[in-house]
């Protein structure tokens, strides 16, 4: 028997922070680039995936070569480009200046001065250009250096945030960006008072275990912005800034399985910006996990990956999530998507396959992970597999209205 059920992941919607993505697909689906420069095959061959966001470093000693003098000539060029293929970006403001801090993360009061005065030209170079500004990437671990300070990151934050939100009063502003969900660093931050500085929390969960357990981490993220949120601000978006799977630790064909299933996690966990990691191989050794996180290989050959996302895209555009279905195991997911009237129903297990029958769907259209295309008809029983499917009801489907 096929039942609703109700999640216990996201909290209560808000509306969202004026910029930030909201819910229906493919709005807050992205991609890590590493490249400033605009890359006219990379960006085209993202757009045609369908993805709508990329995520890159904003350099502080790239953009300010010379104390108090800026260049952002090849960051126009990128957000001009990325504009033309109606992609946003997600930039962090990041990383040590030679001149400035000494070429470590700010750790004095005229070095955190120097970076908001950085961050601050970047929000006014910008405005209305559709940023989402990001402070520093994974400053828990070893990219703050010498060594992470969790102290030394709110001090700067602290600085940098008024600054900008004075240059440009509609920036987009998100952090920690922890990598994993670093608890204890993320709870000092909510109680110095990150939580009302920023805009929407971000969080790279990564993992060695599938997609879906980070639901548990998303609840316990949540009561924890629940606990130190001021008044009236307990929903504050969270957001997936980095995530992915090196196929040096999984096959690529799961890697395309763990991309659309995060991508479908994030969601159901009312995470509405998702940023896989990585666009495209970083090197040509198989052994490197760094160089094999690409959604492309070093010569641009599409992984199962690839193909995964443009399917999730192409079938899921325009469709927001509405609900899970029991289907009697905890493994078996069945992720109800609606667009007015019309219906998805995407179909996977973290299981061993097996078969599992809809009764109540009369017949559908399915499209495979990779965008085989198959008919199923009344009873509609399927093969349940890590591969998500994706399923369109043909004709009437109580169930799903």
């Amino acid at each position: 028997m096929i039942i609703l059920c109700a999640l216990a992941g996201p909290a209560p919607a808000r509306r969202p922070a004026a910029g930030l993505p909201g819910p229906v697909v493919p709005d807050g689906l992205g991609i890590n680039i590493h490249f400033v420069e605009p890359q006219e095959r990379d960006l085209d061959m993202i757009a045609a995936a369908g993805f709508r966001f990329i995520r890159m470093d904003f350099i502080w000693e790239q953009v300010e070569p010379e104390p108090g003098k800026f260049d952002f000539a090849g960051y126009d060029r990128l957000v001009t480009a990325l504009a033309a293929r109606k992609i946003r970006p997600l930039f962090i403001l990041d990383y040590g200046h030679p001149l400035l801090s000494q070429g470590v993360a700010p750790a004095t009061a005229e070095a955190r001065q120097a970076f908001a005065r950085f961050g601050a030209a970047a929000a006014k170079q910008f405005a209305g250009r559709g940023v989402v500004w990001e402070i520093w990437n994974e400053p828990n671990i070893g990219f703050w250096k010498p060594e992470p300070n969790v102290d030394n990151y709110m001090a700067l934050v602290k600085a940098l945030v008024p600054a900008m939100r004075k240059a440009d009063p509609e920036c987009l502003i998100v952090a920690p960006a922890t990598s994993g969900f670093a608890w204890e660093f993320t709870e000092t931050c909510f109680r110095e008072g990150l939580l009302g500085l920023v805009d929407a929390i971000t969080v790279h969960p990564y993992r060695g275990e599938p997609p879906e357990t980070a639901s548990a981490d998303y609840a316990r993220l949540r009561d924890l912005v629940r606990k130190y949120a001021p008044r009236g601000q307990k929903n504050i978006p969270l957001l997936s800034g980095e995530w992915g799977y090196s196929v040096t630790r999984v096959p690529a064909e799961r890697q395309g399985q763990y991309l659309a299933r995060q991508f479908l996690t994030n969601l159901m966990n009312g995470v509405n910006l998702s940023i896989w990691y990585d666009w495209h191989d970083d090197g040509q050794d198989p052994k490197e996990g760094e160089h094999n996180f690409g959604t492309v290989t070093y010569d641009y050959q599409p992984k199962p990956a690839y193909r995964a996302a443009q399917t999730l895209i192409a079938e899921l555009s325009g469709y927001r999530f509405r609900q899970r279905l029991d289907l009697g195991s905890p493994e078996d997911y069945a992720l109800v998507f609606n667009k007015g009237r019309a219906r998805k129903v995407v179909c996977w297990t973290t299981g061993e396959a097996h078969a599992v029958t809809l009764p109540q769907i009369r017949g559908a259209a399915v499209t495979a992970m990779t965008g085989e295309k198959s008919e199923v008809r009344e009873p509609v029983r399927l093969e349940l597999t890590g591969s998500p499917q994706y399923l369109t009801p043909k004709g009437p489907a109580p169930l799903l209205r």
